[in-house]
């Protein structure tokens, strides 16, 4: 016996087609070569993920990608025959070779990279403040419901930090703030120096950080400082939005609380802002309280601040 359609679910579906018409035109996913470049849209992908990191393998990569390995095999091939790619057997698994671009890759991949950054730009640009966060907000919202089951599948370890993480907390937070609040440059400068003095005044014995990466690659960050004998500072909260959804931000803070009551803290005490809603909420179920509030144009507009504090 079939089940009778859903009219009401067709709908949703129909909407759901429309959009991927109207979005696959508007990005230029339609035409001969992505961005007016040689490259099709699947090999211009390869190229962004190789750029990404110094080394990948074919299957860390058709994995990330949801390629067939025969399909992205034939791709390597042509790159390799063009000069884009070094292919190297690997050191720690002789039957695994080992990718990277090559100068001629990087100079080939470059212009797709700005014209994609460009014409990004130029899509928001039509848009006033306040509706490019909601379009932001929108893409996030689905991307958060598409890819659950994905996200679900991915685990991610906790380490501490190590040479060359700093300059990702610091480029994570420029980067990422400058994005969706619209923060100017104060917010790097001001993690630069946050870790610069963390680095250069760090007692192990009473302050920590922890890196949340997956696959070898960074994802989140959180440090516990000591604010004064008794008392502890969490600072850097970050979780790069490809991470978002795997709980990584509520384990950090958790990690944070453990690590200070060994230490001996008695309290905890953080700033953030009022803008940062996901972590307000972690910090909140984590016992912690709203003590303080006000505003300031640290970072190129004016954000209301606040002050949280947990008792240990």
């Amino acid at each position: 016996m079939s089940l009778m359609p859903d009219p009401a679910f067709e709908q949703r579906v129909g909407a759901v087609r429309r959009f991927s018409r109207f979005y696959t035109r508007e990005i230029g996913l339609l035409q001969a070569g992505f961005l007016n470049s040689p490259f099709s849209l699947t090999q211009a992908r390869v190229l962004y993920e190789l750029s990404r990191h110094k080394e990948r393998t074919a299957s860390e990569l058709a994995s990330e990608l949801g390629l067939d390995h025969g399909y992205l095999s034939r791709i390597l091939r042509g790159f390799a025959d063009d000069g884009l790619i070094d292919r190297e057997r690997s050191k720690d698994d002789g039957r695994q070779v080992v990718l990277s671009l090559t100068t001629k890759g990087r100079k080939a991949f470059a212009p797709i990279d700005a014209r994609s950054q460009r014409d990004a730009g130029a899509l928001l640009g039509k848009l006033s403040s306040e509706d490019q966060q909601r379009m932001v907000n929108a893409m996030s919202t689905i991307e958060a419901l598409v890819g659950y089951e994905e996200k679900q599948a991915r685990s991610y370890s906790l380490r501490p930090h190590r040479p060359g993480d700093m300059g990702w907390v610091v480029e994570r937070h420029g980067v990422l703030y400058g994005a969706e609040y619209g923060w100017d440059a104060s917010i790097e400068a001001l993690t630069a120096e946050i870790v610069a003095a963390f680095l250069k005044n760090f007692d192990p014995a009473r302050e920590k950080c922890w890196i949340a990466e997956i696959g070898g690659e960074p994802v989140g960050s959180v440090f516990i400082v000591k604010e004064k004998d008794n008392v502890a500072r969490l600072r850097l909260l970050i979780v790069d939005p490809k991470a978002r959804g795997l709980g990584i931000g509520h384990r950090l803070v958790e990690e944070c609380i453990r690590f200070s009551r060994e230490a001996g803290y008695r309290k905890i005490t953080l700033w953030t802002h009022a803008v940062l809603k996901a972590a307000r909420v972690i910090y909140q179920q984590a016992g912690f309280k709203l003590t303080e509030e006000w505003v300031h144009d640290d970072f190129g507009k004016p954000e209301p601040a606040e002050t949280w504090e947990l008792k240990l």
